[in-house]
């Protein structure tokens, strides 16, 4: 069987684990051939690839990134993009696809599918809002790099009396940041599952410098949001091509903190640093478990499924059934940060 791969949306740790999964458990022990696309989709829809070989993926187990490279492109959202893909596909004789990515990727995996290709799907975002999976490839990394920011955030905020907001990624789910929240001890988790009201973070920090503490730290997902009908009114900041602009929603809060209480308070954006770097071992695990369940899963003659971690199994899931839907972080959770406040 001649094998498709391809990782797509944003790059992240653990994502070379998984590769190296697919080319290992496909070569040696089914004897089948992987062609591995470049740049997601778009090397899909532009007959751009690479054999597969055991040399490729030696020593890149703890290496971050892509080496198959990746783009933000979606076939559904181009002018004859499906066509292109199964015509590349056809051409190439890839008789199945596995697919690496996150919402955006595994809707366009579920649209191929849906137009007759054996397609299965592996879940990574470090966003980690997968519908369907309790862990997505290179969340647990994020989070790790993200609480020890804000442990080294927290020595200069305490030093010099000062609110320090940290601005970590998230654009419809808060997963990095109550996570790292929690974990960091920060006083205040602002996520895009809860609209946060001004007047109550003013005086909640104006209360707590007065009673007892000179220093607080508020973590802020990017998509966080204000609260309609509050005496603060902020949307997330969009660019070109309906990113969101990093930085916007931090810079937003701690400029109102500052000039509403007067403490001094200064902002870090984490960006594209949650990205990079070496994924932990629970990354490069998770990323190696669902490669080997992806070509099993061919092999059993499986198609049109995601690889999911449940409780401490890897199952599979219908790519239809989890295509287009957001894992939001649920309430106990959030109420854990509030309650650490």
């Amino acid at each position: 069987m001649q094998i498709g791969l391809l990782t797509g949306g944003g790059d992240c740790p653990g994502l070379n684990a998984a590769i190296r999964a697919v080319v290992k458990r496909s070569l040696g022990e089914y004897g089948h051939s992987v062609l591995g696309f470049r740049n997601g989709w778009k090397g899909v829809a532009d007959g751009e690839f690479v054999q597969m070989s055991r040399e490729m993926i030696r020593n890149k187990l703890p290496i971050g990134g892509t080496i198959l490279g990746t783009a933000r492109y979606h076939p559904t959202a181009e002018n004859g993009g499906i066509d292109a893909v199964l015509a590349t596909l056809e051409q190439e004789n890839v008789e199945a696809l596995i697919c690496i990515g996150g919402d955006g990727t595994l809707h366009a995996a579920s649209e191929v599918a849906a137009a007759g290709v054996n397609v299965i799907g592996i879940p990574k975002t470090i966003d980690n809002d997968v519908w369907g999976t309790d862990l997505s490839i290179g969340f647990h990394t994020a989070v790790n790099i993200a609480t020890e920011a804000i442990d080294r955030v927290h020595t200069t905020a305490e030093s010099h009396n000062r609110v320090m907001v940290v601005e970590v990624m998230g654009r419809t789910a808060g997963w990095i940041a109550v996570n790292a929240g929690i974990a960091g001890g920060a006083e205040l988790v602002l996520a895009p599952e809860e609209p946060f009201d001004m007047d109550r973070i003013e005086k909640f920090l104006k209360h707590r410098h007065r009673s007892h503490a000179s220093f607080s730290i508020v973590v802020v997902a990017e998509g966080a949001t204000a609260k309609e009908g509050t005496s603060f009114s902020y949307e997330s900041q969009l660019g070109q091509y309906g990113e969101i602009i990093g930085g916007a929603v931090g810079a937003a809060v701690a400029g109102e903190i500052a000039r509403r209480t007067g403490f001094d308070t200064r902002l870090t954006v984490l960006g594209h640093v949650q990205r990079g770097g070496q994924p932990t071992p629970t990354d490069r695990i998770l990323g190696s478990r669902f490669g080997v369940a992806a070509v099993d899963a061919l092999a059993a003659g499986r198609s049109n499924v995601m690889t999911a971690l449940v409780g401490e199994s890897v199952e599979l899931v219908e790519l239809a059934e989890i295509a287009g839907k957001i894992k939001h972080v649920p309430a106990e959770l959030l109420q854990v940060a509030h309650a650490l406040a």
